[in-house]
């Protein structure tokens, strides 16, 4: 992973590192720089998301799974990381594309997923999950589009650390179809490809999520009970980037296709001030 020397400006409370964060994306304007000196370690990530989920005004819908690069699991003690999807940033796939709105000067890309659809409540403070044992409490598996994004344009640069301090690096969720037949499908079905402005940028399938889907839910399981946020029934699950990571920036369209069986259209907006925006075609859906 390339690293850029960190630029800071002193220690900052998580609240206020949180709240910086949070004013950005609601006013859409970019950060220069991370708010504060970088988090510690998870933890302290975890405590800056935690802070700004307080003064997010929506409901969580869902959690973004995405994984930890191979280098770095061992120094952070974690292969994943997590972080919330709000309600109005879940979209139904529609033949129109659907608008994602990109931060200018910020982070913005696509990602192919695997999207599970919690069935029933999590019990509160189980934190052994299994892949197996996970799955039971999940009623149906669809293909999606994660759109990623932040005010701050190094996020994934700077590391997971930073990613947990910011939502996750998540800005919004597309759903499409559901996989038929999921529980009995392989894990190289359906295959995922992505365009963006026509040109393939990556392809992938629910085996290049190490130890496939159920493996990042049962991380995140484990990890929302540990927080005193178990799932509960009707929240979506996005279980990693299996095509990779794609940039989009505003005036740029993206395809995703899962085999013969679903493709999904969207293209970036510049993004405006939260209270500004209109739903300008969007398709809000009630998980």
């Amino acid at each position: 992973m390339t690293k850029i020397p960190p630029k800071t400006t002193g220690a900052l409370a998580p609240a206020d590192a949180a709240q910086r964060f949070v004013s950005a994306r609601r006013a859409a304007v970019a950060l220069p720089n991370f708010p504060g000196d970088l988090p510690a370690d998870m933890a302290a990530g975890y405590a800056i998301q935690e802070a700004a989920i307080g003064l997010w005004p929506d409901e969580i819908a869902g959690w973004k799974v995405g994984r930890i690069p191979g280098e770095l699991q061992a120094e952070l003690s974690a292969d994943r990381v997590m972080g919330p999807v709000f309600r109005a940033n879940v979209w139904q796939a529609g033949k129109a594309p659907t608008p994602v709105f990109a931060i200018a000067g910020g982070f913005a890309a696509v990602e192919a997923e695997y999207v599970y659809r919690m069935g029933e409540d999590a019990p509160g403070g189980k934190t052994d999950w299994a892949p197996e044992t996970a799955l039971s409490l999940v009623e149906a598996e669809l293909v999606g589009v994660e759109f990623a994004g932040s005010p701050l344009a190094t996020i994934n640069i700077l590391g997971p650390r930073v990613v947990a301090a910011d939502f996750g690096n998540n800005a919004g969720l597309i759903l499409g179809r559901a996989i038929p037949d999921w529980r009995s499908r392989t894990d190289d079905w359906p295959p995922c490809e992505v365009f963006v402005d026509g040109k393939l940028v990556g392809r992938g399938a629910p085996s290049s999520l190490p130890g496939g889907p159920a493996a990042s839910l049962a991380f995140l399981l484990n990890a929302t009970a540990a927080r005193g946020r178990p799932l509960k029934r009707g929240q979506l699950v996005t279980t990693g980037a299996a095509s990779g990571i794609h940039d989009i920036e505003a005036g740029q369209t993206a395809r995703i296709t899962f085999g013969d069986m679903d493709e999904i259209h969207c293209i970036a907006q510049s993004a405006q001030p939260v209270q500004d925006r209109s739903a300008g075609g969007q398709r809000r859906i009630r998980p």
